[in-house]
């Protein structure tokens, strides 16, 4: 048979091309042809009109909800989630066969209808606390971006200054360049100007943090009606110091406001303005009021209170953090415990005027190294202890160096579906072991991503290095011995083909 399929997640990034690859290996071995759109952060190629005109089924393997989803329509389908994807590859491949048969048995194809493209996938049937989840991951994942770019941009502004200035005082001096003397007067030959330049665009992206945060969870909630009132909250948010926590209260409550509002049930001459006039002013209004009259005041404390928290964090209960956190990076692989940690630390990236040294930057590294250790880990021990391994997973082995020094923990992921609590209890101790070390020995980054390709951007990068190194060689080591307790009978089966062949 001939498939075509689309994938996605809520990051767009490494489940979406992983659950791609998978889906066509799948079906190669079991004799189909799958052909896969990738709808990532990177954009996505549609697939030809054509190869879906020819298709015999559609395999959604998605989080977020299918661009362009009317092009497969009167097609029978399967739509299961990204991981179910990456996980069980086979399994979704049998359940495409088997819609096929079943609507070639029945003589009437179907196929899905194509809704209003909402940003993304939320299961209405599912439990209040799943909801929450889906919501407020839509919000995280729209965020990411602007804070990768605009971290990114900031520190290279910091690191351009320390040359620019001598005697240190670069990180100080950048933030004093006004933006108004840069537009007026920039002069091109002036490494001041070009690290202030640097320093003010990634600052700017960083003013959308909040506001899109806030927005996206509304528009998850709501669909469009929501994106006004939520990002007004966000910016209302920003405007009285409430800042992160202010974002997610006010994308929930003008999801909230949003949704309720345009429910309503009206005359036929105001539903046309309902969407564009009606419900953006009524949320924005109770948004706006709620936040900078009710709540704004008492979140922007409690905002204070935890960044005072932070920066005063130091020996035994910094250590402690980071373990906690690096726990939670290695526990899913980019899963929502992982992102949890992961946006704790970059939401610290956001206040501005802290010294490289802050404690903010230090939870920023020990997130990243303890996110670097499984995929790393899996790779190390592959190369240690091949014989542990399917043929299969040594490949992937061969792929998760890359994807470990890149910060990108999924790609541990496949190691993980095969031999779950082996793995994970592994992860989770080697990751949980590298953000303790890495908050010992002080590390820091202002960079909220990249990984190895981001070294020249942290004090104190050699403590990076020595965090990563003991946690990935404690998982490895963990992973080996677990393994060589009770040896895989799949590894043993094909070790044992191997034998034969040989013979």
């Amino acid at each position: 048979m001939k498939f075509v399929a689309v994938s996605s997640c809520p990051t767009g990034i490494a489940h979406t091309y992983m659950a791609a690859e998978a889906l066509e290996q799948a079906g190669a071995a079991a004799g189909h042809q799958v052909v896969v759109e990738t709808q990532g952060a990177a954009g996505s190629t549609p697939i030809d009109p054509a190869v879906i005109a020819d298709a015999d089924g559609v395999i959604y393997a998605a989080d977020l909800e299918v661009k362009d989803k009317d092009r497969f329509a009167g097609k029978p389908f399967v739509d299961v989630g990204v991981k179910k994807a990456v996980h069980d590859p086979n399994a979704v491949v049998a359940a495409a066969v088997a819609a096929v048969e079943s609507a070639r048995a029945a003589g009437v194809p179907t196929g899905p209808v194509a809704p209003a493209a909402p940003v993304t996938k939320v299961d209405t049937n599912a439990g209040a606390g799943t909801r929450i989840r889906q919501w407020l991951m839509t919000g995280v994942s729209y965020m990411i971006p602007f804070v990768a770019a605009g971290g990114i941009l900031i520190a290279l502004g910091f690191m351009l200054a320390g040359v620019a200035w001598p005697g240190g005082e670069g990180a100080v001096e950048v933030t004093k360049i006004p933006l108004a003397d840069l537009v007026a007067g920039f002069d091109p030959l002036s490494l001041q100007h070009w690290s202030a330049v640097l320093f003010q665009t990634g600052a700017l992206a960083f003013g959308f943090l909040v506001p899109v945060l806030s927005g996206f969870i509304a528009y998850a909630i709501a669909d469009r009606p929501g994106l006004v009132p939520g990002f007004v909250g966000g910016a209302a948010s920003v405007a009285v110091g409430a800042g992160f926590l202010g974002g997610l209260v006010t994308g929930f409550l003008a999801g909230g406001v949003a949704l309720w509002i345009s429910r309503w049930k009206v005359a036929k001459g105001v539903r046309g303005v309902m969407p564009v006039v009606v419900v953006p002013l009524l949320s924005s209004l109770v948004v706006g009021v709620v936040m900078l009259v009710l709540i704004g005041k008492p979140i922007a404390s409690a905002m204070t209170s935890l960044t005072d928290w932070l920066t005063g964090l130091s020996g035994a209960n910094a250590i402690l953090l980071g373990a906690l956190l690096g726990a939670m990076m290695g526990f899913d692989l980019g899963g929502p415990v992982n992102k949890v940690a992961y946006t704790f630390a970059v939401t610290g990236l956001s206040v501005q005027g802290l010294a490289d040294d802050a404690t903010q930057f230090k939870i920023m590294a020990a997130v990243m190294a303890a996110g670097m250790v499984a995929p790393l880990a899996m790779a190390l021990a592959t190369v240690v202890r091949k014989n542990l391994f399917t043929h299969s997973e040594q490949e992937n082995g061969k792929a998760a160096w890359l994807l470990g020094a890149s910060f990108i923990s999924e790609g541990a992921i496949p190691f993980a579906a095969a031999d779950p609590w082996r793995v994970i209890v592994s992860s989770v101790v080697g990751s949980s072991a590298a953000g303790a070390v890495s908050m010992a020995l002080g590390a820091g980054v202002r960079a909220p991503h990249g990984g190895i390709w981001v070294l020249p951007l942290m004090s104190t990068f050699w403590a990076f290095v020595v965090a990563i190194v003991v946690g990935t060689v404690i998982t490895a080591g963990l992973v080996i011995a677990l393994k060589s307790m009770r040896p895989s009978p799949v590894v043993a089966a094909e070790q044992r083909a191997d034998a034969a062949l040989a013979a």
